[in-house]
């Protein structure tokens, strides 16, 4: 197999996920287009090289209907012959995006590839697919009692014995190191400004994050799943709790911590990374890559609990790698809850102070398809600003699954 190289990686600023929302005016195939054209102006290529645009994308309705990668690549007036793809693996689907450009490229199949992904979470809320919780169907349910994320986050929380105090605890951090990051311009190397269609910009830096958060603040916001685990389904006999709870009869009342303050926020954007083959920097001397990629994996775990693959997943690309938690040096693990984060750092016994070193997704927001490009971009940053060598990104996914992927500066 050979080399993929990680030429750039660039992403839009974190728009809030609401019609208030600075990004929302903006459709998502102009999001994504945005980041192809910042390829294209940052990096000494030719994009009738690229051999495809895969693009990740979870709210595939709507706006976000069809081969978005595609509708990007008319959209930036990239050559007619350039494809472009879309898939859905949940809140991987950006990281994933990226893996198969990878793949694409270290196979030899091709030579020049864009990962990445896009959500306008504003435009096309979540469930404007429809899909329910397990496709509605019945046969699916009664296999595996699948329910609500935020559920399934709380009840990692009960079994590992992780506290509301510990949660929040958590999220003020996540705030903190957002904010030291925002004010020393840690994010700025990946950001491309938007524009509007009158060519003014609409944003240039996330506006999610909230640095004024405090413990106190967090203690005053209300569970936001414990109404949902009493909810019960038209058609069906047992509430969210108890359908969880069937699965794991050792729990006798799951503990709802979570709320929107120690939780992934909702926001618009995209992000695209450019990968090419050791055939391809070789032949075009204007091209530096930043970094290689070691390895890439995905790892499934159980259904109904769910959130809980990041650590096998991402021990799997280390066993592929031939390398230990140890030969790490700082690890992006997505916070679409605070228990998952703290359920990694439980599993993995790494050092807490190389996770998520600048915040995460509790701060800055999580626009699910778009997610995964710009962990790895921020993480690729990160390794050159302290002038470190390894990173590790790694996201839970819904459905039970987890992703993976492992970089080296080059």
């Amino acid at each position: 197999m050979g080399e993929a190289y990680i030429l750039d990686a660039v992403r839009t600023p974190r728009g809030k996920g609401k019609a208030s929302g600075r990004l929302h005016e903006i459709h998502p195939h102009e999001l994504l287009a945005s980041c192809l054209k910042g390829l294209e102006q940052r990096v000494d290529f030719d994009p009738g090289h690229v051999e495809d645009v895969v693009a990740g994308c979870v709210s595939e309705a709507g706006e976000q209907g069809g081969p978005i990668g595609r509708f990007a690549v008319l959209c930036a007036e990239w050559p007619n012959e350039v494809t472009g793809v879309s898939l859905n693996r949940y809140c991987g689907s950006g990281q994933q995006a990226a893996n198969f450009a990878m793949m694409g490229v270290a196979s030899g199949f091709q030579d020049l590839a864009v990962g990445g992904g896009v959500e306008s979470m504003s435009r096309v809320p979540m469930g404007s697919d429809k899909h329910g919780l397990d496709g509605h169907n019945k046969h699916l349910g009664e296999l595996h009692p699948i329910v609500p994320q935020g559920i399934s986050a709380d009840l990692i929380a009960t079994i590992e014995g992780f506290t509301r105090g510990d949660a929040d605890a958590y999220a003020v951090e996540s705030q903190r190191r957002c904010k030291i990051a925002q004010e020393e311009g840690r994010f700025d190397k990946s950001i491309l400004a938007v524009r509007d269609a009158s060519g003014e910009v609409a944003l240039d830096k996330d506006e999610f994050p909230r640095p004024q958060t405090t413990l106190e603040g967090l203690g005053q916001l209300e569970p936001s799943f414990a109404a949902m685990g009493d909810y019960v389904r038209k058609g069906q006999s047992l509430s969210m709790d108890e359908k969880a709870r069937k699965r794991y009869p050792e729990v006798a009342k799951i503990n709802h911590i979570h709320h929107p303050g120690n939780s992934s926020g909702i926001v618009d954007g995209a992000s695209a990374l450019l990968v090419a083959s050791e055939k391809y920097v070789k032949e075009h001397s204007g091209v530096k890559p930043r970094a290689r990629v070691r390895a890439m994996a995905t790892c499934g775990d159980e259904p109904v609990i769910m959130l809980t693959a990041p650590a096998p997943a991402s021990k799997v690309a280390l066993d592929k790698a031939g390398m230990t938690w140890d030969d790490i040096d700082l690890f992006e693990v997505n916070e679409a809850f605070a228990a998952v984060v703290l359920k990694f750092l439980k599993e993995s016994q790494v050092d807490p102070e190389k996770v998520n070193v600048n915040g995460g997704a509790i701060a800055l927001g999580h626009p699910l398809g778009a997610t995964g490009g710009m962990l790895i971009g921020t993480a690729l940053d990160e390794l050159e600003r302290r002038d470190l060598n390894t990173a590790l990104i790694t996201m839970c996914i819904g459905g039970g699954m987890g992703i993976a992927t492992i970089i080296e500066r080059v």
